[in-house]
């Protein structure tokens, strides 16, 4: 079974694009907290790359800004691809099948599913920009 829930906050603005047959496709990672300290007694913080589909996605893009909480479901997954150098490189990241907007009383109850989250016509999103990996 391949399915991950994560609660944490945008580190940047969803990045909203559209296949060449029209599907939506939106890219965007999310800070979880590590539920314990490091030795030094400081959280630990991991940064995951995220990818929503179709309406899932026009929805984030409209909805989601740097620093929204929101809490996320679906599935695990990895992908190749050769960098502008040639270097062979893997990314792992969650395929967004469900998402939950938090952190405001007006949003709490905001959900959105994507029962098929795979795309319409089998491309995969393009490679993560170089734009300084760490989102800080």
């Amino acid at each position: 079974m391949n399915h991950i829930i994560l609660i944490g906050r945008l580190t940047r603005d969803p990045e909203l694009r559209h296949t060449q047959s029209s599907t939506a496709v939106a890219n965007f990672s999310i800070a979880v907290d590590r539920g314990f300290k490091n030795a030094n007694g400081e959280k630990e913080t991991d940064f995951i790359n995220c990818t929503a589909w179709r309406k899932t996605a026009e929805l984030i893009a409209q909805y989601c800004t740097k620093g929204k909480q929101v809490a996320v479901s679906g599935a695990m997954q990895s992908r190749k691809y050769q960098d502008k150098e040639g270097n062979n490189r893997t990314i792992y990241e969650v395929l967004v099948g469900n998402i939950q907007f938090l952190g405001s009383a007006t949003n709490t109850q905001n959900t959105t599913t994507d029962n098929d989250n795979t795309p319409y016509d089998n491309q995969t999103p393009p490679p993560p920009s170089n734009k300084g990996d760490l989102p800080f």
